[in-house]
């Protein structure tokens, strides 16, 4: 457990600091994460082919330089996609004896769970406000975990699905939607007395994403916790201390950054 604190000590002012310097540093530090992250899957799942892996990595790192342009020119990430899936299938066909449909599976989807995902804080942070609502994607995970921990401890009586997470109950998962809903609700009575938001219900913005933020929250760290045991596996990786690797402290946040995105999209540019 203290090493648990202390490497949260050490990395949540690293954090803090992309997170509020944004641009190119953040860019940088995403797409580091997400290679780190995408070898620990490759790795977890058995893929061999040194092939597939860098055609992934290679289009990873093509994904986050041109980000802004890949998803937001018309039809470009289709065009994108497309290409990745072709360079694989081209790959697959061509090196058949060193590597199989599936490696090249593995590749494909590999991509789209750790780097894919985990884009959407940077999404999130160049978005309108994003330099607020960015804190949204941790404040909902995490605080959806925290709240879950103790109310299981507390009250946990009735198992959630035990042949994947023998700790978690209904109780704590209840709770960890109630804290992570009050926790983005405090959040955003914070930002409208600090500077308030006119062109957007920021009420509205935090209470939904907290809602169904913590809902994926919780469905990215039971998707992670069915990948290591169909694996075999106790953690992705030993990066962070007592954490384990990035998608094992990150798998939570997988899914609530794409909720902030995509709520914030919806809502700005509807009238409220």
């Amino acid at each position: 457990m203290g090493i648990r604190i202390l490497s949260s000590v050490v990395g949540l002012p690293i954090l803090i600091f992309l997170i509020v310097y944004g641009g190119v540093a953040l860019q940088i530090a995403i797409t580091l994460a997400g290679l780190i992250g995408m070898y620990e899957f490759y790795h977890a799942f058995g893929l061999k082919s040194k092939g597939v892996q860098y055609i992934g990595y290679f289009f990873a790192v093509v994904y986050m330089i041109w980000i802004d342009y890949i998803i937001n020119w018309q039809n470009m990430f289709n065009v994108f996609v497309s290409l990745f899936l072709l360079i694989l299938l081209i790959y697959a066909v061509l090196f058949h004896n060193k590597t199989n449909a599936e490696e090249a599976m593995l590749g494909f989807f590999g991509f789209f769970y750790v780097m894919f995902l985990l884009s959407h804080v940077f999404l999130i942070r160049c978005y309108t406000y994003g330099n607020a609502f960015v804190w949204l994607a941790f404040i909902t995970a995490w605080g959806c975990d925290t709240g879950a921990y103790f109310t299981g401890v507390s009250i946990g009586k009735h198992k959630l699905i035990p042949t994947l997470s023998p700790k978690k109950t209904v109780e704590g998962s209840i709770g960890g939607i109630l804290t992570a809903t009050v926790l983005s609700l405090l959040y955003g009575w914070l930002i409208q007395k600090t500077f308030p938001l006119q062109e957007v219900n920021v009420f509205l913005l935090c209470g939904l994403t907290g809602v169904f933020g913590s809902v994926l929250s919780q469905i990215g760290d039971l998707a992670a916790s069915a990948m290591k045991r169909y694996t075999g596996i106790k953690d992705f990786g030993k990066l962070i201390p007592g954490h384990g690797g990035i998608l094992d402290r990150f798998d939570s946040v997988l899914l609530t950054a794409p909720v902030v995105y995509y709520i914030m999209l919806f809502l700005m540019h509807i009238d409220l």
